[in-house]
């Protein structure tokens, strides 16, 4: 019996061994790129093959030493593995069967009752915790975060104190970083989310026109490439704020049961992997059913098209954001369209942006004055040279975006003109930045056909000084193009949390009216672009570009018409006039918005 107990257990290390080893090689591959995917396959099949034996040997395991830690070690993994391969594919079920095994280790407590003592055992605690968190942010789960985060505190203070020799002020910083991150997520928790949902986002007024109208040319949206970097943004993990928010304004809602809402303690019991009995642990599962992918099936729904890739970068160097997008254009398939976007400062803002300063001048009263970030006055070369229809090649290379810290400007700087060679496939950029309409000089240097552009204003707008630090609460702009209402109620300082529900949701259903009138008036069109009207089939960019059109209406009315220019977006080619600030049917909306706010006073809808 003890020479077949020492053999199981050697057949298990060596399969540890086998697996981490392939598991080491596909941790660091890139996380762009269509190549990779046999590797994960390959690590998957090993860690299939490490948790059946486990299971299948588990008393003689137990006999033989092993700790409940190492097998949380190795679900820890293979949730790893499934949230790698959810970031490389935006496949929303790999989330879903990350999450489900990362929830399994925190009801079955296999890192608790871990030698007291033992600190790389509680590294590895810590870092299942990090990772949980990161899986929980992206699904919305906000009880469980919650859970998570007080948790997670506690055991970093609980390490403070018993390993004295070691150094954890890493992983305080990323309690703070969590914490600092829930502040500004959960001021809108119990609205609707952030994701494509059919629900809110499928309206049955404009959904015959959209089903109908068919550009000369459509694009498919595959691909898209986002990342951020300010000074001191939020962010957690190398999520920002406006990247995570970005992120899931991109994806599918799912319909499936996993997002009913129930209590944390309540989720997932029905796909226990173990339950005590007599005091003895005993696997109800077989190969405990959870590496299955098919697991995922009841929780999603299979009517949802799959969503675009995603590839999400934290201070890239530009050599390196600019190969992603190089790999990305080779590999995207005739007939698509990439995504770009861009949320960075740029050359000759200041470094402090948390600084106001009000824009003063307003017509209606005192009391009414627009609240703008301070930023120093941009280089107009490029939209002069842009208006009179002539450009230097030195236009492309006078101003730049920071994708990092400007201490090494060659290698964070990204200009214009390192955008242009990839202007070869069909692209929609957005750029959210001081020194976005730097940019505009792309509109026309187009190398094949011309490219989607979407421009944030170069300083944002608020009715009060309180809590609208873009450092702190995100960019603006994005939070338009992907939370409207909420942006809107930021602007103008009201809080959800002091709005009655009603309200709230009646508000909702102004925002979805007007949305579907101005979908139709897209849709019946005749000077509508091409350059628009081949991607307004997509539900992800049509509703990007309708949400850009009640941005640039709003701060439109918001802002004092002297010097809006600074403060309003633009898109270029133009969109139609029929959906213009001026015309009478965007006009009403923002007026209806307002009044049924009450905050009709802080606009000056009689200038515009």
């Amino acid at each position: 019996m003890a020479a077949q107990s020492d053999v199981v257990s050697k057949t298990f290390r060596a399969l540890v061994e086998s697996a981490d080893r392939k598991f080491a090689r596909v941790r660091d591959l890139p996380s762009y790129g269509r190549a990779q995917n046999h590797y994960f396959q390959k690590v998957f099949k090993a860690y299939l093959r490490l948790w059946k034996y486990q299971q299948e040997n588990r008393s003689k395991l137990v006999e033989a030493g092993l700790n409940r830690w190492e097998i949380g070690e190795i679900a820890s993994r293979i949730g790893q593995l499934y949230f790698n391969q959810y970031m490389r594919t935006s496949d929303l079920r790999f989330l879903i069967e990350a999450y489900v095994f990362y929830e399994a280790i925190l009801h079955r407590k296999y890192f608790e009752g871990a030698k007291a003592k033992d600190v790389g055992v509680r590294f590895k605690e810590l870092r299942f915790y990090a990772r949980f968190l990161l899986v929980s942010l992206i699904l919305n789960r906000t009880e469980m975060v919650q859970l998570l985060v007080e948790r997670f505190r506690t055991l970093v203070d609980d390490s403070t104190s018993n390993f004295r020799e070691t150094n954890f002020k890493e992983w305080k910083l990323v309690v703070q970083e969590i914490v600092r991150f829930l502040e500004v997520d959960t001021a809108f928790a119990n609205t609707r989310p952030l994701r494509y949902c059919v629900q809110f986002d499928s309206r049955p007024t404009s959904h015959p026109y959209v089903a109908r109208f068919h550009a000369r040319k459509v694009l498919k949206f595959k691909d898209a490439v986002l990342t951020s970097y300010h000074r001191n943004e939020v962010k957690f993990a190398e999520i920002t704020l406006d990247t995570y928010r970005m992120l899931q304004c991109l994806e599918w809602e799912p319909s499936g049961s996993f997002y009913q809402k129930h209590p944390v303690e309540s989720v997932n019991q029905t796909r226990a992997v173990e339950s005590y009995e007599n005091g003895t642990i005993t696997d109800n599962s077989g190969a405990s059913g959870l590496i299955d992918i098919n697991l995922a099936a009841d929780l999603t729904d299979p009517t949802l098209p799959p969503n675009p890739r995603k590839v999400v970068l934290y201070r890239p160097y530009t050599t390196h954001f600019l190969a992603v997008i190089a790999t990305i254009c080779e590999e995207l398939p005739p007939e698509s369209i990439m995504l770009i976007y861009i949320s960075a400062s740029g050359k000759g803002a200041q470094s402090n942006v948390s600084q106001m300063e009000s824009s003063g001048g307003s017509r209606k009263s005192s009391k009414n004055k627009v609240v703008s970030g301070r930023f120093s006055e941009q280089n107009s070369s490029a939209s002069e040279s842009h208006s009179n229809g002539k450009r230097e090649s030195s236009d492309y290379y006078d101003n730049c975006l920071w994708l990092g810290p400007r201490g090494t400007a060659g290698s964070n700087a990204l200009y214009p003109g390192d955008i242009i060679p990839f202007t070869r496939r069909p692209l929609f950029l957005i750029i959210d930045s001081d020194n976005s309409h730097a940019f505009k000089v792309l509109h026309g240097a187009e190398r094949g056909e011309p490219s989607a552009l979407l421009f944030s204003p170069l300083k944002p707008a608020f009715k009060n000084l309180a809590g609208v630090d873009a450092t702190h609460n995100g960019s603006q702009f994005t939070f338009f193009l992907t939370a409207p209402l909420q942006a809107f109620y930021q602007m103008v300082g009201l809080s959800f949390i002091d709005t009655d529900t009603d309200v709230y949701n009646d508000a909702e259903e102004i925002l979805s009216s007007a949305f579907s009138e101005w979908e139709v008036i897209l849709c019946t069109s005749n000077s509508l672009d091409l350059v628009w009207a081949q991607v307004l089939s997509d539900p992800f960019l049509r509703c990007l570009i309708i949400r850009f059109i009640f941005c640039r209406s709003v701060l439109s009315y918001f802002c004092p018409q002297r010097d809006n220019e600074q403060y309003l977006p633009v898109c270029l080619p133009h969109l139609p006039s029929s959906v213009s600030p001026s015309s009478e049917v965007v006009r009403s909306a923002v007026l209806r918005l307002s009044n049924h706010l009450k905050v009709a006073d802080y606009f000056h809808f009689d200038d515009v």
